[in-house]
This record gives structure tokens, sequence and C-alpha cells, in this order.
């Protein structure tokens, strides 16, 4: 179980050597530490609100891993202009935002928020394994870290999946039209884009994770009887600050507070 004490560990590694990250470090981490913060936001969002209490504990937990991790790769990002954790998270503008779209898909029912946290949580554990040979010190402790994290996120919702799928009719019904939901926005995640080239070893090269990735989707459907989706997938652009329509409300509903009351502590 995740402690506020774990969430700190997490986010000292960020910067442990005391060296800025150079520019296109820094554009990487915002890439990691976007997908992480709004993931955690929209998992923030099932408190409470779960099908059971025990989910309630468990999706909190999870989002609290993914704070950290966020934490981690945004205070690292922001030794490159002197920016604070916060400064990013709660003072850029929607378009300065660099997450992927299947980060940003929204909640809908709880199967939906399965279909997304697995294909979130396969990608990240396989990202965050590679990550760990990063010839960036910062990057690979960041990742070694959040991997053994990450690896929990996956199990969770691999037993959801198998769970839903083999069901009940209905939530055979919902499993199914969510994964056909979520699906188109997969391919987002496994395009090299030309800053991935800049890093060279300090980076993964994203569409070296998609084997991995697809043989283990592929292992889960066949058991939760399931189709891989084969339609076409969105051309999406989170990467370059091209956004799904959600993603404003998210923020606004996650920056309010600091923007109406600059500056407070408590």
């Amino acid at each position: 179980m995740v402690t506020v004490e774990r969430v700190e560990l997490s986010a000292e590694l960020a910067g442990g050597e005391g060296r800025a990250a150079t520019a296109d470090v820094a554009e990487y981490a915002l890439w990691l530490g976007d997908d992480a913060l709004i993931l955690s936001q929209q998992l923030g969002a099932w408190i409470a609100r779960a099908p059971e209490l025990e989910e309630d504990v468990a999706l909190a937990n999870i989002a609290l891993d993914l704070l950290g991790h966020a934490r981690s790769f945004l205070r690292y990002a922001g030794t490159y202009d002197d920016r604070t954790e916060d400064d990013l998270a709660y003072w850029r503008e929607e378009a300065e935002f660099r997450c992927a779209w299947l980060f940003q898909q929204p909640n809908g029912d709880f199967a939906q928020t399965i279909a997304r946290q697995l294909a979130a949580s396969v990608y990240l554990f396989e990202l965050y394994t590679a990550l760990q040979g990063s010839s960036d010190e910062t990057l690979a402790a960041i990742a070694a870290k959040a991997v053994k994290e990450v690896e929990y996120h996956r199990d969770h919702a691999v037993q959801w999946t198998l769970r839903l799928a083999r069901g009940t009719d209905e939530s055979r019904r919902r499993m199914v039209r969510a994964v056909g939901d979520v699906w188109p926005y997969v391919g987002e995640l496994f395009r090299d884009e030309p800053l991935i080239d800049r890093l060279e070893d300090a980076a993964v090269r994203p569409s070296t994770l998609q084997p991995p990735f697809d043989a283990v989707i592929a292992a889960v459907f066949a058991e939760a009887e399931l189709e891989v989706p084969s339609g076409p997938m969105s051309s999406a652009g989170g990467r370059h600050g091209s956004h799904f329509p959600t993603l404003g409300y998210l923020l606004a509903e996650m920056q309010v507070l600091a923007r109406q009351h600059p500056g407070a502590t408590w």
C-alpha cells in the first residue's frame, strides 16, 4: 500500500545528483511526467465512487504512485529553466502539456477506466523497464523506482479485465465496448518522434516497446476471450500540445485552487 512517505521518496529521486536537465531531456521528462500526472488525476476522481470499497483504496493508491512518478519527472524537467514541479503542474496552459491522448481519455464507466488502465500500465511497465538502462542517471533512477509500483498497477488491471470480460453478460458487454473505445489511442504511445533521435540512449525508442506490449495484451485478451481491435488509430498529437477535448476540463479542475490562491500555504 502506498503512503505519503513513498510519494515523497519518489519525488526526491529527481535531480538527486544536482545536475540540470538539458532542453531535450527536460522535454522528454515532460512527456513522462505529464502522462503520469494526468492519469493520476483521472483515477483520483474514482475515490468514493468505485464499485466497491476495496477499489476506492486500490485506485487511490495507484493514483498516489503515479503522482509520485509525475513529481519526480516534473521536478527534473524544471531543473532546465528553474521551474518547480508545482509551476509545471498548475501554471502551464493546455497546449504546453505533452501527455499522450490515451491518458486523457475520460473515465467513463468502470470498464472504460480498466481498459485505459490496462493499456497504460502495460505500456508504462515496458517503458520503465527499458528506461532503467538510460544513460541519464536521473531518468534511470526514477524508472527503477517506478517500475516496481507499475508492476502492481498492471496486475490490478489484468485481473479486472479478466473479471469483467468473463463475468456477467452486462460486464462483458461493457468491457468489449470499453476496449473498442480506448484502443484507437494506443498507437500514439509507440511513435518515434525526432526528440527520441536527438536523445539517443538517454531515452527509450517508443517503437521498441510495441512488440512486448502486444505480446502481453495478446495473452491477456486470449484468456479474457477478447479480440484486439484492428481499426484505425487516432492521429492524436499530445506530444506536440494538440489534445483531446477532455484535457481542458481536467486541467481547469486540477489547477483552479492554485490559480485562485497563488502562493497559498497551509
